[in-house]
C-alpha cells in the first residue's frame, strides 16, 4: 500500500540538458521547506552523487529487503542509488536458476549461460520495483527521480504495461500446458525440461509487481513527470516526441525545465554571443507555443558546475523565483488521458490525448477487445471498455492533441 501523501517526481530530458542538476535542486529545494525527501538515480550513469559533490554507495538488501539505508545529505533529504543488480539477485534467481539448467542440458558451458540467463533490461525493470517499494515504506513525503535519458526512460515506462500484457494474455495458456505435459515428460525420463512452479510463481509475481508499478507512475495525483531540455532545436525536437509519447502511455507531464539559457539584452556581449541569444530566443518562443499551458521554468546559463548543497540552492532559487512560496511538489491540473462519452444512444466516441500529434504520426487498429495506436513508432495496447467491445470504428481524426474514435453498435453483437 503506497502511502496517500507521497509525491513522486521524474525528471527527464535528452542526455547532457542538465536533469541531474534540476532533480538535485528540487530535492533540495524541497527538504527545505521540511519535506521529508528521497533523491534517487534509475540511470546507470549515477551522476547524482557527482551533483551533490559526495559519496553516495548504492542500495543494499537485508533478507528480502529492496533497499539499506539512504545516506543523509542535509536534514529532510536522503540520496541513494538504486542497484538493479543486486534486486536482480533477489527477484531472478529462481527464473535464471531454472534457465541456466535448461542451457547446460543443450550443452552449453556455464560461463555462457550465465550471460545468456540475464534479460536485457531486467535491471532497470527491477529499479522501477524498487521505486515502488520506496514509496510504500512512508520514510518519504516526496521521491525525485533523476531519470535515465529520454529514449531509455520511455522504454523503461513503456515495459511494466508491455510486459503484464504478454504475461497475462501468454503465460497463463504456457502454465496450463506445463502441468499437463509434465507427468507425459516425467515418463519419457525429462522431468527437468519444464520450468517448475516456482519459475510460473516467479514471473507471475513479477507480473503483478509491474502492473502496481504502472498504476502508481501513471497516478496523476501521485507522480509528475518533469521534462528538462536546453533551447536548441534538436533538444527541443526531441522533447515534443517525449511529451507525445508519455501521454500515449498514459503518464502526467505536468511541467517543463528550460536549462542554460543565455541572459537577453546584453549589447556588450561578443557577436559570437548575441547570435547564441538570438538563437535561443527563436527556440524559447518554439517551446512556449509546443508547451503551452504547463509551467514553463528557466535555469540561466552559469559559468561554473553547479557542484554541492549551496550550489544546488542557488540553482532551485532561478526555478522558483517567480513565485517564492510554491510548493514544487505541488501536482498541476491533471488532463484525462483517455475517456469514452455517449454522443446518443446509437454513438459513442473514444478520445485519446497526444499532444502535439498530428494526423500523420498517429495510427490505430483494432485487434479483438484491444485498440493498437502507433505514435511515431512507440506502441501502446489499450484493453477496450465493454461497451466498445460490441462496437465497431466508423471514423478516426486527429486535431487539437487529441485522437478521436468514432463507435456504433455492432448488430452481430449488440442485441436489438
Amino acid at each position: 500500500m503506497i502511502a496517500a501523501h507521497v509525491r513522486i517526481l521524474l525528471f527527464t530530458g535528452k542526455g547532457g540538458v542538465g536533469k541531474t542538476t534540476t532533480a538535485a535542486a528540487t530535492a533540495v529545494r524541497l527538504a527545505d521547506r521540511g519535506l521529508k525527501t528521497l533523491l534517487l538515480s534509475t540511470d546507470a550513469a549515477h551522476s547524482v552523487a557527482d551533483a551533490l559533490g559526495q559519496s553516495i554507495p548504492g542500495q543494499s538488501i537485508s533478507g528480502q529487503s529492496l533497499f539499506g539505508e539512504p545516506t543523509p545529505v542535509l536534514p529532510g533529504l536522503d540520496a541513494m542509488h538504486v542497484d538493479g543488480q543486486r534486486r536482480l539477485e533477489v527477484a531472478w534467481s529462481d527464473i535464471e536458476s531454472y534457465l541456466r539448467q535448461l542451457l547446460s542440458q543443450g550443452g552449453v558451458d556455464p560461463m555462457t549461460a550465465e550471460e545468456l540467463t540475464v534479460l536485457p533490461g531486467i535491471e532497470e525493470v527491477l529499479a522501477l520495483l524498487a521505486v515502488r517499494e520506496l514509496a510504500a515504506s512512508g520514510r518519504w513525503d516526496a521521491l525525485v527521480l533523476d531519470c535515465a535519458p529520454t529514449a531509455e526512460t520511455l522504454r523503461l515506462l513503456a515495459l511494466p504495461e508491455a510486459f503484464g500484457w504478454y504475461l497475462h494474455r501468454v503465460f497463463p495458456v504456457h502454465r496450463r500446458l506445463a502441468r499437463g505435459i509434465r507427468p507425459v515428460s516425467a515418463l519419457l525420463g525429462r522431468p527437468g525440461s519444464l520450468p517448475p512452479d516456482a519459475v510460473f510463481d516467479a514471473v507471475v509475481r513479477l507480473a503483478e509487481e509491474l502492473t502496481e508499478v504502472r498504476e502508481l507512475l501513471a497516478d496523476p495525483a501521485t507522480t509528475s513527470v518533469r521534462l528538462v531540455l536546453t533551447p536548441e532545436a534538436v533538444v527541443t525536437a526531441e522533447a515534443r516526441r517525449t511529451f507525445t509519447a508519455l501521454a500515449l502511455y498514459g503518464y502526467q507531464v505536468d511541467e517543463v525545465v528550460v536549462n542554460r539559457v543565455f541572459p537577453a539584452g546584453d549589447d556588450d556581449g561578443s557577436a559570437w554571443q548575441r547570435s547564441w541569444v538570438a538563437a535561443q530566443a527563436r527556440q524559447l518562443a518554439a517551446i512556449e507555443e509546443s508547451f503551452a499551458g504547463l509551467p514553463l521554468r528557466r535555469v540561466g546559463y552559469v559559468a561554473d558546475e553547479p557542484v554541492g548543497v549551496d550550489a544546488l540552492r542557488s540553482i532551485a532559487d532561478q526555478l522558483y523565483a517567480s513565485a517564492p512560496g510554491i510548493d514544487p511538489a505541488a501536482a498541476s491540473p491533471a488532463d484525462q488521458a483517455l475517456r469514452v462519452r455517449a454522443l446518443s444512444d446509437r454513438e459513442f466516441e473514444l478520445v485519446l490525448r497526444l499532444p502535439l500529434a498530428e494526423q500523420g504520426d498517429v495510427s490505430a487498429g483494432r485487434s479483438g477487445d484491444e485498440l493498437i495506436v502507433t505514435v511515431a513508432g512507440h506502441r501502446r495496447i489499450l484493453a477496450l471498455p465493454s461497451v466498445l467491445r460490441r462496437c465497431r470504428v466508423t471514423s478516426g481524426s486527429v486535431s487539437d492533441g487529441r485522437l478521436r474514435l468514432r463507435f456504433e453498435p455492432d448488430p452481430a453483437l449488440w442485441p436489438a
